[in-house]
C-alpha cells in the first residue's frame, strides 16, 4: 500500500512554478524603465516529457528498476519573443504584467489550500480522527 500518493509531489512543484513565475513578473516590473529590457516569461514543462526524460537521464540499462519519483522542473524564464511597447525598446507592459500578477496569486492560494487540506487529512489520519 502506497502512504503518499503523488498530489503532494505536484503539488510542491507546483507550488515552486507559481513562485517562479511571481518572481519573473515581479522583475518585469521592476525593469519598467529599463531601456533595451526584454520581459520575461515562464513556460512550465510538458509533465510527461518532463518525467519521460528524467528518467531515461537516469536509467542507464532496460533491466534496471523505474524511478516512481523522478525530479521535475519548476519551468523555464525565457524572454518573449518579437514584442516591444515602448519607445525605448523595452517590452514589458505594465497592465499584462499587472493581470499576470493577481492571475498567479489567485492559482497560488488554491494551491495552497489544497496542500493545506492534504495536510490535515493526514493529521486526522494520525490522530485517530480525534
Amino acid at each position: 500500500m502506497k502512504l503518499f500518493s503523488g498530489t503532494i509531489n505536484q503539488l510542491e512543484n507546483s507550488l515552486k512554478y507559481s513562485t517562479l513565475k511571481q518572481k519573473t513578473i515581479a522583475q518585469n516590473i521592476a525593469n519598467v524603465d529599463t531601456p533595451n529590457y526584454k520581459a520575461k516569461e515562464v513556460l512550465k514543462p510538458s509533465f510527461q516529457s518532463e518525467l519521460n526524460s528524467a528518467m531515461q537521464a537516469h536509467r542507464t540499462d532496460a533491466r534496471h528498476f523505474q524511478f516512481s519519483n523522478a525530479s521535475q522542473s519548476s519551468g523555464v524564464v525565457v524572454s518573449r519573443p518579437n514584442s516591444q511597447y515602448n519607445h525605448n525598446g523595452n517590452s514589458v507592459d505594465v497592465d499584462k504584467e499587472m493581470s499576470e500578477m493577481a492571475e498567479n496569486q489567485i492559482y497560488y492560494n488554491a494551491l495552497i489550500e489544497r496542500i493545506s487540506g492534504k495536510f490535515n487529512s493526514l493529521k486526522t489520519v494520525i490522530t485517530g480522527g480525534k
